[in-house]
């Protein structure tokens, strides 16, 4: 029986680039930081396996991943392409109080797509990460109720 969801890939441009706006621009942990040896990737290359964090969630990493990871190079390419052009949303990060993270973040340089604004479910924000990958920053209105409960 599946329990959780452990680990989720965010393909990235440059590993170090992304491993420095994921950590302060955002104020993830890196959990891992290491390099796979030739086994995992044939000539002797290997590759670099890169988890971040949020603070609070430890037990949800985001592998930074280079996509020449595992994916022959012209799939690779294509992915970079994606990337690059922001055709992948990544997901959903929640906080709660979107105008005031919108704000910490803005000064930190992350650039938004759309400011925050009211939405059935909630309020959002978009930005996206130095490689391309747009997210939703959502403070969720069933957030809002749980709160309230204690």
């Amino acid at each position: 029986m599946i329990e959780k969801m452990s680990h989720t890939s965010v393909y990235v441009l440059d590993q170090d680039s992304a491993k420095e706006f994921y950590t302060t621009k955002l104020g993830f942990e890196v959990r891992n930081d290491i390099v796979m040896g030739d086994a995992f990737e044939g000539g002797g290359k290997g590759f670099r396996w890169l988890t971040v964090s949020p603070p609070g969630q430890p037990d949800v990493e985001f592998i930074l991943a280079d996509p020449h990871m595992g994916h022959a190079p012209e799939d690779a390419k294509v992915i970079l392409e994606l990337v690059a052009k922001g055709a992948l949303g990544v997901g959903v990060l929640a906080t709660n109080d979107c105008r005031k993270s919108y704000q910490e973040l803005s000064d930190k340089g992350v650039v938004f797509l759309q400011e925050p604004v009211e939405r059935p479910y909630g309020v959002e924000a978009t930005f996206r990460d130095d490689s391309g990958n747009v997210y939703s920053l959502t403070e969720a209105l069933w957030q809002e109720k749980r709160d309230q409960s204690g």
